[in-house]
């Protein structure tokens, strides 16, 4: 027999081929968008503000609420047809972390009537 055989090549790249198969992940990209899951619990009002205090917990015209009820109160604004005015307000002492993630959140919920308030209070960085 003067041909190669090449049976066994073809075999072997077979089970090569599986095993890679087997040992890739899935792929399983997932982005994780807080998105609105109900109405808003809180009474809008022509002015809301939003405000986070020294120990990073967020209020809702002075009513304490988590992210997801935040959320909840920024879609149901967002969806008037006359918007209301949504101020935001954090503490000098609140985290930037937490003040970032909160503006985000009101920018992505549709939100377009939106003011920075109390900022005049932290022109000068000596006075607390």
């Amino acid at each position: 027999m003067s041909e190669l055989n090449i049976t066994p090549l073809i075999d072997v790249m077979l089970v090569l081929l599986i095993m890679f198969i087997m040992v890739i992940p899935i792929a399983t990209h997932s982005l994780l968008i807080p998105l609105p899951n109900g109405p808003g619990r809180f009474e809008i009002l022509e002015v809301n503000t939003v405000h986070i205090d020294v120990s990073d917990r967020v209020f809702w015209n002075g009513l304490e609420l988590d992210r997801q009820e935040l959320l909840n109160q920024l879609a149901s604004a967002a969806k008037n047809t006359d918007q209301p005015l949504v101020r935001f307000e954090p503490d000098a002492r609140a985290s930037y972390d937490k003040s970032a993630k909160t503006i985000a959140l009101i920018k992505d919920s549709g939100v377009r009537r939106f003011a920075f308030i109390g900022n005049e209070r932290y022109r000068n960085f000596d006075a607390e």
